[in-house]
């Protein structure tokens, strides 16, 4: 329950392109690893580790800004990184799996390793500020979604279907941003 009040806190920061997502997140992603290891999902419960240092990453990102005087813009998803990333995504959704199918009890292991595999390239998008990072959390939330629920974890199934639609409401409001911003 406490994951699903900080995940509500951290996506109403994020939506709002707010500095305080990252601590919220913190605080989510170290309680996060600990659910996630209990219930099985040792792919998530690994990500969870990603998105410390990613957090720690993206709070310094978006509050140098703060110090220069000038906030990190909302920008583009540049075309050069699409092609690259790809390959990474299907190295890692590839590799993820391996390592669920051999040294894990993992009932779930294409799902589990397909919304972390993504997850790395949308927390990547998120600390570089790019507004194309909202349609790889629609993917990722709409499967993880359906994950938890049959994971029995329906608080953060619900959590995690709240996000799409606040995933798409983020999407427009970020675009309305950017048009302000340039």
């Amino acid at each position: 329950m406490t994951t699903t009040v900080l995940g509500l806190l951290y996506i109403w920061f994020e939506y709002r392109a707010s500095l305080w997502m990252w601590l919220v997140g913190f605080l989510m992603q170290a309680l996060g690893i600990v659910l996630y290891y209990q219930k099985g999902l040792y792919a998530d419960c690994g990500m969870e580790f990603y998105y410390l240092s990613m957090t720690i990453y993206g709070g310094w990102n978006w509050s140098r800004g703060i110090i220069e005087n000038k906030e990190l813009p909302i920008k583009h998803f540049p075309k050069r990184f699409i092609l690259p990333w790809v390959f990474i995504f299907c190295a890692v959704w590839a590799l993820i799996y391996w390592l669920l199918l051999n040294y894990t009890n993992s009932n779930v292991p294409l799902a589990d390793s397909f919304t972390t595999a993504l997850s790395i390239i949308g927390i990547w998008a998120l600390v570089h500020k790019y507004l194309e990072q909202w349609f790889i959390w629609i993917v990722v939330d709409v499967v993880t979604s359906v994950l938890y629920f049959y994971k029995d974890i329906p608080f953060k199934a619900s959590l995690y279907a709240l996000y799409v639609i606040i995933a798409i409401m983020g999407y427009f409001k970020w675009r309305r941003m950017m048009k302000k911003e340039g």
